[in-house]
């Protein structure tokens, strides 16, 4: 390694997000659009959505199971993990083409409603009822009901449990809701009143995984987004959040990964992930899949065990990550290709919470897995 330690990071501006799906674009107008998007939206959401995924993302395996009418616009397209859009001169041969879930007018006594299984099991914080570009469709009202499968999906003789009562919504809006509940639910159904169109629902949680399960000895990617790790903080997500680091399987294409802005001064790029659990380390892998000219030329890792430390994350947190110990130091990284780096290139610093995973000097990474043991004290 150049030096004792990581270099100090400058004083920029820290962005905490929840699991977005954000799809970058790459040129332009369109992307400098994108960036004032998601900056906004930052800005304007509620506590409970940092340090959560969204549980509803169709990305990470949520489902359309049911719905009492999709004339309009089918239920599966709620869940989408792209921003919504309005295309005005596009119609199907129902009507307008809308990027939502939209039922007929109801003629009849009564109102829609919809089950949508969850990615995971996992507890809900809270939802994001989104209706915008439904203006004149959108639904007046919603609420929420949950239940919990061990395996398929609910029947009629389920039990569902309100965990949203009946709210009011507007048009072409967010609607946040924060919920008080600590169970673990598979599935929900939401009712719409009486009818009209929903945009996305996002539903901020963390999935359910039973450490207690994992032995002493097993080896487990410990910074998983199913197995609870999370990314708190980052200098950079112009392009993709880095939770994608963390998601299933190997990215789907350039867009499925984390990938910044191109760098025109000095510095590097670093994300903030904190693990599912605090573990020894052993060996990682970087892939870089579908980067090809925009792949960093290094990376390194460091990390620390802060076991009191919760969701919240501060631009002091970060200036305080310069100390932390060494895992890996700089390995060269290639276009399009996993990295196996192993115990001739991590060092074992005990039991970590936290890792800075730094790229040098910017640009995009697919996947990042961290396999260790579990630490329990």
């Amino acid at each position: 390694m150049n030096g004792s330690g990581p270099l100090p990071l400058p004083a920029i501006p820290i962005r905490i997000l929840p699991w977005g799906g954000w799809e970058g674009e790459r040129a332009g107008a369109a992307s400098a659009k994108k960036e004032e998007a998601m900056t906004t939206q930052t800005e304007n959401q509620p506590d409970f959505t940092t340090g959560t995924i969204n549980l509803a993302s169709a990305r990470l395996g949520a489902r359309a199971v049911f719905a009492t009418d999709e004339f309009f616009a089918p239920l599966e397209r709620m869940l989408s993990d792209k921003d919504p859009v309005f295309i005005p001169d596009k119609y199907d041969d129902n009507g307008k083409w809308m990027d939502g879930w939209e039922s007929r007018r109801k003629r009849t006594p009564g109102h829609d409603h919809a089950v949508v299984a969850l990615a995971r099991p996992g507890r809900i914080s809270g939802f994001d009822i989104d209706t915008h570009h439904f203006t004149g469709n959108y639904a007046p009202a919603a609420s929420i009901e949950a239940a919990f499968m061990d395996d398929g999906d609910p029947d009629d003789a389920i039990e569902w449990t309100e965990i949203l009562p009946r709210a009011d919504l507007g048009p072409s809006a967010h609607h946040f809701h924060a919920i008080d509940d600590d169970q673990v639910w598979t599935h929900l159904r939401i009712h719409i009143y009486p009818d009209g169109g929903i945009a996305r629902l996002k539903v901020y949680g963390n999935p359910q995984f039973d450490w207690s399960k994992v032995g002493a000895d097993e080896e487990i990617d410990l910074a998983y987004l199913f197995h609870g790790g999370q990314a708190l903080a980052w200098s950079d997500a112009h392009f993709g959040a880095p939770e994608r680091l963390l998601a299933p399987g190997r990215g789907v294409n350039m867009g499925d990964g984390w990938e910044t802005a191109r760098r025109r001064g000095p510095g590097h790029d670093w994300a903030i992930l904190k693990l599912g659990h605090a573990g020894t380390i052993s060996r990682l892998t970087v892939d870089t899949a579908h980067f090809k000219g925009n792949y960093p030329e290094t990376c390194e890792l460091f990390g620390a065990n802060l076991p009191d430390k919760g969701n919240e994350w501060s631009e002091a947190d970060t200036q305080a990550s310069a100390d932390w110990k060494p895992i890996m130091e700089k390995q060269k990284l290639q276009m399009d290709h996993i990295h196996e780096f192993g115990a001739d290139a991590v060092h074992d610093i005990g039991p970590v919470t936290h890792v800075r995973f730094n790229i040098h000097p910017d640009g995009g990474v697919s996947r990042l897995r961290l396999h260790g043991r579990v630490w329990r004290g």
